[in-house]
């Protein structure tokens, strides 16, 4: 099992799942994002049975994705930039890593004897601004009445943003290399992932930002006006529906699923802070900025099509994700500051 970007949160997940499976794990990180080197030694622990390897490495280089894909029979393609902001201040650095990345991965996986799996890791931001769903602004949240199971795969793809077309050529690549190459293939495209192995910012990560602003008692921005409703879905349950991807491979290939906890998950981040203040027993400064490019009122999954074809549903409710968060939060990150 190859992760790239392993050491990141998503992918650290994958590795502690993979490995308490007794799957040999391969890593290929380059260990730009912050928490990586800490991801790498904790990993390491679990790992000391010899059934894990790092390649230390850029998704960037032909030759280090060609090695690190040789031999695998899975890859999960999970190393990216993940911040809109950091896409619009760099754009060729996002494309560099996201899509011509992306290409590397799926070339290497082209040319290997062994044909591995892809599963790659794409985003909620591919469906743009969601033209034609109106949101409704409510009290504290927006809300999509067209839409009540949430945005399906149908919706049209508009990408916007650096990112949002980095990743969205990505998604798109991956799913065509299954029509024209034959290779086993999967996309997901995710909302708002959030748990444990989880170093958020403002620039990405908010759920893990807020909660570890809300434990050192710290000041929240919130960019636009804190009613944007996200759903969110907590990494084990993620990491579930790729073990299923991969059981339903031959069924899945080439296909894309929206992923994330759905409506019943759905909250607003003045609706989080609130929930944040009631678990912790103390209130939270909230100060406002303005509106992000690209920062859509609403995205919440239509997640029937996962439900249909992989067997897939959200199964952890947000106060038990979210104690989860806060946990790993104070034994990992809040005694560095």
């Amino acid at each position: 099992m190859l992760v790239t970007g392993g050491c990141g949160f998503i992918g650290a997940n994958v590795v502690v799942d993979r490995l308490r499976r007794g799957d040999n794990v391969r890593v290929l990180d380059n260990y730009s994002r912050s928490g990586s080197e800490h991801a790498r030694g904790e990993l390491g622990l679990l790992g000391a049975n010899g059934l894990l390897e790092f390649l230390e490495g850029d998704v960037r280089n032909k030759a280090d994705v060609a090695a690190a894909v040789d031999g695998a029979d899975v890859v999960f393609h999970l190393a990216a930039q993940v911040a809109v902001t950091t896409s619009v201040a760099d754009p060729a650095a996002d494309f560099e890593t996201n899509a011509a990345g992306t290409f590397n991965v799926l070339e290497a996986a082209r040319a290997s004897v062994r044909r591995p799996i892809v599963v790659y890791a794409s985003t909620n931001k591919v469906y743009g601004a969601l033209s034609g769903l109106e949101p409704t602004r409510r009290d504290t949240r927006y809300e999509l009445a067209s839409a009540p199971h949430g945005v399906d795969e149908t919706t049209r793809l508009d990408f916007h943003s650096p990112y949002g077309c980095s990743k969205g050529s990505a998604d798109q690549y991956v799913i065509d290399y299954a029509r024209i190459y034959g290779l086993r293939t999967v996309v997901f495209r995710q909302s708002c992932i959030y748990g444990p192995w989880q170093h958020g910012n403002e620039d990405q990560g908010w759920v893990a930002h807020f909660a570890l602003q809300a434990l050192h008692r710290r000041p929240i921005t919130i960019f636009g006006d804190g009613r944007q409703v996200r759903d969110l879905l907590y990494v084990d349950d993620l990491v579930a529906a790729y073990e299923l991807a991969l059981q339903r491979i031959d069924a899945v290939s080439g296909r894309a699923y929206n992923i994330g906890g759905g409506p019943a998950s759905a909250v607003s981040l003045v609706e989080y802070v609130e929930f944040l203040e009631q678990k912790l027993g103390h209130s939270i400064a909230v100060a406002h900025d303005a509106w992000r490019p690209g920062d859509q009122r609403v995205y919440i999954s239509d997640v029937r099509a996962a439900a249909r074809d992989l067997g897939w549903e959200p199964r952890t409710p947000l106060a038990a994700g979210t104690d989860a968060l806060l946990s790993w939060l104070r034994a990992n990150v809040t005694a560095a500051g």
